[in-house]
């Protein structure tokens, strides 16, 4: 009877539940991003699904710090000629997340 119980248990978990678990897929380690890291400000490159509020859970279950602000910018897929032929770079999503002056988040 424990197994049952177990399983419904994990069924009843919301769709909420399942998405925030895995909304940040890393942190975007680039030039600008180190430079805004000195300002408070850190990137994430996120999946397509995120939404602030999810998204601000989220970093305060994972990084135990509290966002003041989040900016998410959508990149649509560019087109790139290569070697003679037409290709494209993928769309992706991507977040800056503003944390006030004492917090920070170790990304290494």
């Amino acid at each position: 009877m424990a197994k049952k119980e177990i399983k419904e248990i994990k069924e009843t978990k919301t769709k909420e539940e399942k998405i925030v678990s895995s909304l940040i897929i890393s942190p975007r380690l680039t030039e600008k991003a180190s430079n805004l890291s000195s300002q408070n400000v850190y990137t994430f490159n996120i999946k397509t699904e995120a939404t602030k509020i999810t998204l601000a859970k989220e970093i305060e279950k994972i990084y135990k710090v509290k966002p003041i602000k989040i900016t998410i910018v959508n990149q649509p897929r560019t087109a790139v000629f290569s070697r003679g032929k037409l290709g494209y770079k993928s769309a992706f999503k991507k977040a800056f997340v503003f944390l006030k002056k004492g917090d920070k988040i170790n990304l290494s």
